[in-house]
């Protein structure tokens, strides 16, 4: 790919004083648009994601993804001189990014009032379980709470049973795509206004906004869906498969690919029972063809054998497949979506990449994950500050920052 325009948010300051996920994926996609990000962390532990258990060396694999691309800041902000640097550096941002609990930071001397009295510019995205407002406001929460109240779990997994786990941060990362979209929006919206704004992302509004059967079906026709396992009985057919060596999907819920599908799995005369030519003549014949549809997926060698029959078919499917897999896809790999970083301290790591692929710019990761308090001192230069006062910030714990650190090379820190 050729660099021939600039970065769409190039010039962008971006503060991110966020832990663990939807904060961190916000201030991460920000960095890969070309914006400057400044990862603030207290000490000595910095961000709680660091702490995961999944470590190379001594590194989170978790803080490493998401926290690519950023410049690492580690400062006690409990104390005054803190305090002031960090106002510095925020009277300088565009956007600030936090996920505490609403009015935590306005103890801190860090809120939105406050801040935005300072620098009137600034775009103050907040993330939380349940937003600034509500009876649920000062409720704590993560991505499962969220993932559980609103609904989303109710509809997954076999009835009668209790409702399986994602397996994969949804709110949180749902929250972050969001965070980022209403940034950019506010960012654009500044240019004729002046002024920048509060953004106030909930996790579970955003599960809610992700609902479209379950919600479409109680609010317009007083319907609560139920578990239904592994087909969705409204769809026929449209779920998972097992074969002789693994499990398929198969989505051959839509009249034409009924129709190619029907002639694969029982021929021509399946294909012209006119009783199944409809959505609603399948669904209600669905036990029928559902015990059709297992046994020819059952009958064959192999999970890829059926997905070959049927791409040649022309109907969706696909494996269900495992990471290591999905890792090492031929399509994964053409899209980039693994990158390789040589980490100063956990050495060559592979991750997996953001999915933003522009035709007039690169946006891998211009670096990994800093260090716990990396750019400590060159951030603070760009403040104003000496080299004595920064020696004195270090000496009092206002500054701090890992041992490794000190082991870079000069132009890294």
């Amino acid at each position: 790919m050729k660099n021939i325009q600039t970065k769409p948010l190039s010039g962008i300051k971006v503060i991110d004083y966020s832990h663990f996920l939807a904060g961190p994926h916000i201030s991460r996609c920000l960095s890969a648009l070309g914006a400057e990000v400044i990862k603030v962390e207290r000490p000595k532990s910095g961000d709680a994601g660091r702490a995961s258990p999944t470590q190379v060396n001594g590194q989170s694999g978790y803080f490493m993804q998401q926290n690519m691309g950023k410049k690492g800041l580690c400062i006690n902000l409990k104390e005054p001189e803190g305090l002031e640097l960090m106002h510095k550096l925020t009277d300088s941002a565009d956007v600030f990014v936090e996920n505490y609990r609403p009015g935590a930071l306005d103890k801190l001397g860090l809120g939105y009032n406050e801040l935005s009295t300072r620098n009137p510019k600034l775009v103050y995205c907040s993330v939380s379980a349940y937003g600034h407002t509500g009876p649920d406001a000062q409720r704590a929460g993560f991505g499962l709470i969220a993932e559980a109240k609103s609904g989303a779990m109710s509809i997954v997994g076999n009835p009668g049973e209790p409702p399986p786990l994602f397996r994969m941060p949804i709110a949180d990362m749902y929250a972050g795509m969001h965070g980022v979209s209403a940034i950019c929006a506010a960012l654009l919206g500044r240019v004729g206004s002046g002024l920048g704004q509060h953004i106030d992302i909930a996790l579970y509004d955003c599960m809610i906004s992700m609902h479209d059967f379950a919600a479409q079906s109680f609010l317009l026709n007083n319907e609560i869906p139920k578990q239904t396992g592994h087909d969705l009985p409204q769809s026929t057919v449209y779920g998972v498969f097992a074969a002789k060596d693994g499990n398929l999907v198969i989505a051959a819920q839509v009249d034409d690919a009924w129709i190619r599908f029907a002639k694969l799995i029982g021929g021509e005369s399946y294909a012209a029972d006119s009783r199944l030519h409809t959505s609603a003549g399948r669904n209600a014949n669905r036990v029928e063809i559902l015990d059709k549809v297992k046994d020819w997926v059952f009958a064959q060698d192999s999970v890829q054998v059926c997905c070959e029959l049927l791409d040649k078919a022309g109907v969706p499917a696909a494996p269900v497949q495992t990471i290591d897999k999905v890792m090492t896809d031929p399509q994964t790999i053409a899209r980039n979506m693994v990158i390789e970083q040589y980490h100063p301290t956990a050495g060559l790591v592979r991750l997996p990449n953001l999915p933003f692929h522009m035709s007039g710019c690169d946006t891998t990761p211009s670096s990994p994950a800093p260090l716990l308090g990396q750019h400590n001192v060159s951030i603070a230069m760009e403040l104003g500050y000496s080299a004595i006062q920064i020696d004195c910030l270090i000496s009092a714990g206002i500054l701090y920052s890992e041992p490794d650190v000190s082991k870079l090379d000069e132009k890294c820190r």
